[in-house]
């Protein structure tokens, strides 16, 4: 979760500092594969390097997509379980060590076995899906009912295993994907203090940004995307309350898509919001992510909020995706963002510039503000939601966490490794709520209402396709109202990613996913990370 500060511009240095940058506050501005003996010669060749430098050898899958590891899987090029040994070998030697990118917290166990598992059934000539034999990170607050913990990155859960898995990390494994570990996020999915560290968590320490590693990777679903930029694995799964979807793919040049509220089941998943949380995908393209999110859109019966959607949805985004969409799109563009002469203004032009070049109509509109005045509001909801979401989720786990008043004692308790860096004045607030009978949390909530009628109303009323704008003066707005968002890489600006985010009305994913994968496919602006040292000398 990220909560955005209500301005609309932050400096380009303060969002690159790592140990300043306010994740609660979150704002961004304005191959070939090689078989495998072609690969263990190369590495043999290649020995005297240092593995733990990924500026040193290329890794033989990369840039690789979904659908080309498919095609070598049908091949015989490629087995998922030698797919799974390079990317556990990646993850061993950048991430564990080396940069030490720090993205992934466990690695699962049983994934040789399962990939195992997948190739015989491929053999057999039985192929569950387009994610058969594809390794999945999962973000560290989403069950899996298996060897690995679901800790949300607090040491309070350090020996917390989850009984079963989450609804979605059952439809993942069911089409065949191979959950190859779970990854770092901001501590609590950043609802424990206003003065948190982006990336940073008790058990898992701080992730990094894989572009200039002293840089804020975002949050709160930081390990995510830098895995997914780092090539720690193909696809990922993130959540977001309100920009942690946007933010770090932002960061890390990745494509993250936040889908329209309930579209995907958050049952076994740790809370903050019942309001505002949605599980979303992160990809290197726009078809990757939208292939992880196909397989994600299910009603679940845990989960109401998922039975509510009332329109009928397509079998498939990935096969609705059309890269010849945008002559006679309609495009709001938040005016705010207009006009400046820094760089990353700039990049927003050249965005600008292309998407009317390719046929997109672009309209100034004003629509960030509508965001900023419900602060008050959001910050009551999300106090009364988060105790009472975290009470129920723990009241019957096999742990000695039972409520957020056990967390808050923990954290008190262990201050030494829980709070080197910042409190938990969040959680002592949310702590003093009464209940969601109170009449301060209807009236806020009512208040968050009138955010998804406002952007409705100015959508219809300007005949627009969708809106875009740069960091949380978009990210922020669709997050609350419950609308639907994709981010795509605009750019770079002295080796820091930015990225450009679109959103429109609920349910519209499928004219929202085209748009951006238009967008994607002209710029192709997505460069692979370099692993830099620190931003001195970058600025």
């Amino acid at each position: 979760m990220a909560i955005a500060i209500r301005n609309s511009l932050l400096t380009y240095s303060n969002i690159t500092k790592m140990y300043v940058f306010h994740p609660l506050k979150a704002i961004i501005l304005p191959a070939c594969l090689f078989s495998l003996v072609l690969f263990m010669s190369c590495t043999n060749s290649k020995s005297n390097k240092d593995k733990s430098n990924p500026n040193d050898s290329a890794f033989v899958l990369e840039g690789l997509s979904i659908e080309q590891m498919q095609q070598k899987f049908e091949s015989g090029e490629l087995t998922s379980r030698q797919v799974v040994e390079l990317y556990l070998e990646r993850i061993a030697t950048i991430d564990q060590s080396g940069p030490g990118l720090k993205a992934v917290l466990e690695t699962n166990p049983d994934a040789l076995q399962i990939a195992d598992m997948l190739d015989k059934e491929r053999a057999r000539g039985m192929i569950r899906g387009p994610l058969h034999g594809i390794p999945v990170l999962i973000k560290d607050n989403i069950d899996t009912g298996d060897k690995m913990r679901t800790t949300a990155g607090s040491m309070a859960l350090s020996e917390r295993y989850a009984d079963t898995d989450a609804f979605i990390v059952q439809l993942l494994r069911a089409q065949g994907a191979v959950i190859l570990g779970t990854t770092n996020l901001t501590e609590w999915s950043n609802y424990r203090s206003n003065k948190s560290t982006s990336g940073w968590s008790s058990l898992g320490g701080q992730t990094k940004n894989p572009y200039i590693l002293d840089s804020t990777p975002c949050g709160s679903s930081a390990g995510s995307a830098v895995a997914v930029a780092a090539e720690l694995c193909m696809v990922s799964v993130g959540t977001s309350t309100d920009g942690s979807i946007a933010c770090p793919a932002s960061m890390n040049a990745v494509v993250g898509i936040t889908p329209t509220f309930g579209l995907i089941s958050r049952s076994g998943i740790i809370p903050v919001s019942k309001s505002l949380d949605t599980p979303g995908t992160f990809g290197r393209t726009v078809r990757d992510a939208t292939l992880l999110l196909d397989a994600l859109i299910v009603e679940d019966p845990q989960d109401s909020v998922t039975s509510k959607i009332k329109r009928s949805l397509p079998r498939s985004y990935t096969a609705l995706l059309n890269d010849k969409s945008l002559p006679g799109k309609r495009i709001g563009i938040e005016q705010s963002l207009l006009g400046g002469s820094d760089p990353i203004s700039l990049l927003l032009q050249n965005a600008l510039a292309a998407l009317q070049q390719h046929g997109a109509t672009i309209i100034p509109i004003s629509f960030s503000q509508l965001y900023y005045d419900i602060n008050e509001s959001e910050h009551t909801v999300l106090k009364y939601e988060f105790k009472d979401g975290i009470n129920k989720y723990f009241s019957n786990c096999d742990c000695p966490i039972k409520s957020l008043d056990d967390i808050i004692a923990y954290n008190e308790k262990h201050s030494d490794i829980i709070m080197p860096f910042f409190g938990q004045d969040l959680m002592l607030e949310a702590q003093k709520t009464n209940g969601l009978e109170s009449q301060e949390y209807i009236d806020a909530h009512a208040q968050l209402k009138t955010l998804s009628a406002q952007l409705k109303e100015l959508i219809e009323s300007n005949n627009l396709d969708a809106l875009c704008g740069v960091g949380n003066a978009a990210s922020g707005p669709a997050s609350v109202a419950g609308f639907p968002s994709v981010t795509v890489p605009m750019g770079l600006v002295n080796e820091i990613p930015v990225g450009l985010t679109f959103f429109s009305l609920p349910y519209s994913e499928a004219r929202l996913l085209s748009i951006a994968y238009a967008y994607e496919t002209i710029s192709k602006l997505r460069t692979a990370p370099k692993f830099l040292p620190s931003k001195e000398g970058q600025l």
